[in-house]
């Protein structure tokens, strides 16, 4: 949000030596995140108020191009105007319209000089400028037009203009809501700098008869408040005044019209927004209710939208006019012949503006304030401001009585002990700290003694504030407001003997070696949708398109929880593709949501104590199970090419390699066999096991889920279940053997479609202890071996703990290796 100091100084009494920087310091203070400090220029040298007196148009270009003769002033000799020639691009100005224009020898920001200079075969003496040029803004769309009246050529724009001001921009976060104004700014400033504060909302307001126009409100959850003011007889060519332009242009809102103009001026003055509707293309009453299906509504920005049940919406005899909180429609809109308007100062429910907002994909200011939460009891006064806005300015008369339906729900009173805060805090405040604190920020309060003789407080949290629920939060706001710095920074000592757990060790260690082979991790989204495993060529009987749905989705196209890390890891890999990197290693460990074969309602459980075992067991058994994966997606090359040769692109070999290693760092050997399970090409699927139990896969995925998901050729990926490998505490040291190993090359043949990992193991459980490694190193096939024959060459690895081994001892546990291969797949020595 962008707030001019001028803005807020007009509640305040800020002190003249006051600097824009110490009112940042003071929010940050607050806790309030200042994103920087624009100071508005700054221009030096001549800047004038001129008027237009005579414009030529020039042709032969290839835009339009005018010489105007503006008046900057008498010239002091015979009482006539001292006129300027200037050229100028624009062309939403007049003859008789009052400009701000910089004479030679002026500079305006970004270190931009005038001077006079020829251009477009005319003398130009000067430059006319627009509101980005003169740093008021970033409307750059034509010149600053100022009102008539507004001040006499020659006058100092300077000093007009306000160049001497700042501004603050500020980033509210969403607990904040009541800091989206200038009402609720201006008083926590005053909260910090002990300033007195005069409220922009506390004006007198007529009583409510409900003359001013009809409304119902059918659904009384969605709007708590509804307020209508009428004027009528309002002038269409009204300018807006100058101070309310100049104040909308510093706070990044183009001026439209006086009628808009005044709406967005109220919701920036006060937090509450407005709409304004033409009275004359309002059909009947109004009425606020929930959308029917199929509904159609063309909003302020020219789309047809198809409205939801879920919409709120106001309506007339003719339908939906206005989307509630967001968006007006384009029917009832304020046009350049209005004369009747009607005010809708209206409170919405926070969460109801807030799917309708995603759901639409339709941000707006009024949205952006609703979703926060706006003052339920200001809603009258704003619509009062406006529409004396639109009498004074707008020779606007007032309408006939007043509408306001509804009555918003009271804030509840909280009662803690008066020196909590303290407490909390560790820091004895002066006497009285907490009530002046309290009181500042609205809250009525009552001072007694409990029984046994504890001072208490109980405070009724002001209406702007719906956050202040619990005693907590009063704690909050008077360290916030006595000074964050002021509570002392102790560091607590660790009890002896704690550390890591063996599963937060072990999950480090995976991250680790991963990273240590070439891995980044990502952390992508839990979301997902349906369509992910469409792509995925799940059957519609999978396991895995059993999710847990999201009451509230960040995007409605994923509103499940995923039971897979993949969905979000292949989307990171294709947005990194996208972008242009070739060769990609992304892991991921997180926890994936598996719903229970049966749904067991959720208990409920008070905040009094701690739950009891029953009460917990319930909460477990009601939970979806959330195991931890880690998950390994590959594309491109694993080894990349150079001076030094070929690079080799990535395989399912790297996929089971990469759960090798991770099995490694889990203290567990991983038996690899052949799978079968989508989306993995089922002929280079492997499935992982510790021992019998199947505890992940790994491989290439196949060819339609790349071409559906648009991914790299021949992409791989591999996920383990890291909750099922088993823990072990126990971690020894390796042995070093102090005798040499013997070394031995086989090559057997056998079937083709025998897997290498089972023949492995084989020759793994036929040499016995003595043989230490096996490595396959060759796979060959050619027509001297048969046709479906291949050979595979092993290199073994023999070693005795105790002794050295004799190559007669290596020899016959080799002999034994190949004799169990033989038994098992038919396997041949190859000659």
């Amino acid at each position: 949000m962008l707030i001019p100091v001028s803005w807020l100084g007009t509640h305040l009494q800020l002190p003249e030596d006051v600097t824009a920087q110490q009112l940042a310091d003071a929010f940050v203070g607050l806790g309030i995140e200042v994103e920087g400090v624009h100071p508005v220029g700054p221009v030096t040298g001549p800047l004038v108020v001129a008027r237009v007196a005579e414009i030529e148009e020039l042709t032969g270009f290839k835009k339009p191009i005018r010489f105007c003769r503006v008046e900057v002033g008498p010239d002091g000799q015979d009482g006539a105007a001292d006129s300027r020639g200037i050229v100028c691009g624009a062309t939403n100005f007049r003859e008789g319209d009052l400009v701000v224009a910089a004479l030679p020898g002026a500079v305006l920001p970004g270190d931009f000089k005038i001077a006079s200079r020829k251009t477009y075969g005319r003398v130009s003496d000067g430059m006319i400028c627009s509101a980005r040029e003169l740093g008021l803004g970033d409307e750059h769309a034509g010149i600053l037009v100022l009102p008539s009246g507004t001040a006499s050529p020659g006058d100092d724009a300077s000093e007009l203009l306000g160049l001497d001001d700042a501004v603050i921009e500020l980033s509210i976060t969403p607990d904040r809501g009541y800091c989206f104004s200038v009402r609720g700014l201006a008083r926590e400033l005053a909260c910090a700098l002990d300033l007195p504060y005069g409220d922009p909302a506390a004006i007198e307001v007529p009583e409510a008869d409900g003359d001013a126009y009809q409304v119902r409100v059918e659904d009384p959850v969605g709007c708590r408040r509804f307020v209508m003011r009428r004027v009528c007889e309002v002038d269409p060519t009204a300018p807006t005044p100058w101070w309310m332009r100049r104040r909308l242009m510093l706070a990044g809102i183009r001026s439209i019209s006086l009628a808009v103009d005044v709406t967005n001026y109220v919701m920036l003055e006060t937090g509450q927004p407005l709409h304004a509707f033409d009275a004359n293309l309002v059909k009947g009453p109004l009425v606020v209710r929930r959308a029917v299906a199929g509904e159609k509504l063309t909003t302020l920005d020219g789309v047809e939208r198809v409205l939801d049940p879920d919409d709120l919406v106001i309506c007339d005899d003719s339908g939906p006019v206005s989307l509630a909180g967001t968006m007006g429609g384009a029917s009832t809109e304020i046009g350049s012949t209005t004369t009747e308007v009607l005010l809708e100062a209206a409170n919405w429910e926070p969460a109801t503006v807030a799917r309708m907002v995603r759901r639409h994909k339709l941000p707006s200011e009024a949205a952006k304030r609703f979703e926060r939460a706006v003052d339920p009891m200001v809603a009258a006064a704003a619509a009062e401001m406006a529409a004396q806005l639109l009498v004074r300015y707008g020779d606007g008369r007032f309408g006939r009585g007043r509408t306001d339906v509804g009555t918003p729900p009271s804030p509840a009173p909280i009662t803690m002990p008066l020196a909590l805060p303290d407490r909390v805090a560790g820091v004895r405040y002066e006497r009285g700290a907490t009530a002046r604190r309290l009181g500042q920020i609205g809250c009525r309060l009552e001072l007694f003694t409990a029984d046994d003789g504890t001072a208490m407080v109980t405070a009724t949290p002001p209406s702007w504030r719906p956050d202040l629920t619990q005693p907590a939060d009063l704690v909050e706001e008077v360290l916030r407001l006595e000074g964050y710095d002021t509570i002392p920074s102790t560091l607590p000592s660790a009890a002896a003997g704690r550390g890591l757990s063996e599963t937060q060790r072990r999950r480090r260690a995976v991250a680790r070696v991963l990273a240590n082979t070439g891995h980044v991790e990502v952390l992508p989204f839990p979301f997902t949708g349906p369509a992910v495993w469409d792509a995925f060529g799940l059957p519609a009987d999978d396991v895995r398109r059993r999710t847990v749905r999201v009451l509230n989705p960040l995007e409605p196209e994923k509103a499940e929880l995923t039971t897979t890390l993949l969905p979000g890891l292949l989307e990171a890999l294709q947005r990194n593709v996208a972008r242009g990197q070739r060769d990609v290693a992304l892991f991921h460990i997180g926890q994936v949501t598996l719903p229970r074969a049966q749904r067991l309602p959720v208990p409920e459980v008070g905040a009094e104590g701690r739950p009891s075992d029953e009460e917990l067991a319930g909460l477990e058994a009601a939970l979806p199970q959330q195991p931890t994966h880690v998950a390994v997606v590959l594309a491109g090359n694993r080894e990349r090419a150079g001076w030094w040769g070929k690079g080799r692109a990535a395989t399912w070999a790297d996929a089971v390699e990469a759960a090798r290693v991770v099995a490694e760092a889990a203290g567990v050997e991983l038996r690899v066999v052949a799978g079968d399970l989508a989306p993995w090409h089922p002929g280079r699927c492997a499935e992982l096991r510790v021992g019998d139990i199947p505890v992940g896969h790994a491989g290439e995925l196949h060819p339609k889920v790349v071409e559906a998901l648009g991914l790299p050729a021949r992409t791989c990926a591999m996920e383990l279940d890291l909750d099922l490998l088993p823990l072990d505490g126990r971690r020894p040291a390796p042995r070093v053997s102090p005798y040499p190993p013997v070394l031995l090359d086989v090559a057997l043949v056998l079937d083709e479609k025998v897997p290498v990992a089972e023949v492995a193991e084989v020759i793994r459980g036929g040499g016995g202890e003595l043989l230490e490694d096996v490595r396959l190193f060759d796979v060959y096939t050619g027509e001297q071996l048969g046709e479906g024959k291949r050979s595979l060459a092993f290199a073994l690895r023999f070693r005795a703990a105790d002794r050295t081994l004799t190559v007669e001892e290596a020899t016959a546990a080799r002999d034994a290796a190949v004799a169990a291969a033989a038994e098992r797949f038919g396997a041949t020595l190859r000659a």
